[in-house]
């Protein structure tokens, strides 16, 4: 019983995670998902369902292959997150749509066993190829005017260095089903990131800015040129009456930012700067109407 409640649970998990896809931007897999990503489940979570779930937790039951279910109010919770009443709800729908498909699938097993036996050389033996690309977390451009450091992971041996390219952009070939890197950038936060084969294809990274890093160079080269070409860049992507929310830490209050006020905050290299993290954007248009960011 057990085991099989635990195959309905991956069938809500991936349900809960295609609902999630539907109104933002995240890689179709979980576990590729960065920091930034989790925050955003966690905001959809709240107001959707009106709960939270903590970043332990979901590392626990989505990031891993969890060996027990969760709590049975968070079974109900993310039940009516992707529209079912309960997970009792859940169970006997799901239950019913696996037991034909069971009946079904019978007839096709021996021909998909052959076609896997046949192809096993081949797929261990098989190369496969990763390019990753970068793009500016708040201006979602390219990041190609600068060279980023990657430190490929996943080797038995010392870690590989390589370079992004003129298009932002980096390839690398390897056997293995998953590539594990580090990425550096003079003007963003350092990440590490996992890409497996299931979404090789699906190569855009977003890195978030380091704004202050970027403005305490500008200052301290006076490159007023650069700084100015930046604020306009930053104007464009605003909409004209866009809504900033600074959130408070511990739920004690938010503030609202007009355009000017958040560009000029994100243009002058202070201590609260250092520590700005965006949580959320929604665009319309092309240009970004709604953002919430932390200083943590």
């Amino acid at each position: 019983m057990i085991s099989k409640d635990l195959k309905l649970f991956t069938s809500l998990k991936e349900l809960v995670i295609k609902t999630f896809l539907k109104s933002h931007n995240a890689p179709k897999s979980v576990k590729d998902w960065s920091g930034n990503e989790i925050v955003l489940f966690q905001e959809d979570l709240l107001d959707s369902v009106k709960a939270r779930v903590s970043e332990k937790w979901f590392y626990t039951y989505f990031k891993n292959d969890a060996d027990k279910l969760p709590r049975i109010d968070m079974l109900n919770l993310l039940s009516t997150y992707v529209g079912f009443k309960s997970w009792s709800d859940f169970k006997i729908k799901n239950s019913k749509s696996a037991n034909h498909k069971t009946k079904t699938l019978k007839f096709f097993v021996f021909p998909i066993l052959l076609c896997i036996i046949l192809g096993g050389v081949w797929i261990m033996n098989r190369s496969h190829t990763y390019t990753i690309c970068f793009i500016d977390d708040i201006k979602g451009q390219p990041i190609n005017t600068i060279g980023l450091d990657i430190k490929i992971l996943n080797t038995n041996d010392t870690p590989t260095y390589i370079k992004s390219d003129t298009s932002g952009c980096f390839n690398y070939t390897t056997k293995a089903d998953y590539i594990k890197f580090v990425v550096q950038s003079p003007y963003h936060k350092t990440d590490t990131i996992v890409k497996s084969i299931n979404n090789i294809n699906n190569g855009n990274i977003k890195l978030n800015t380091d704004d202050y890093a970027l403005m305490l160079n500008y200052y301290s080269s006076k490159n007023i040129i650069d700084w100015k070409a930046h604020r306009a860049n930053l104007d464009t992507i605003f909409s004209k009456d866009a809504l900033i929310y600074q959130i408070f830490p511990n739920n004690v209050g938010i503030e609202l930012y007009t355009k000017n006020e958040f560009i000029n905050k994100l243009t002058t290299p202070t201590k609260s700067l250092k520590h700005m993290k965006i949580l959320s954007k929604t665009y319309s248009n092309g240009k970004i109407v709604k953002l919430k960011f932390i200083v943590e």
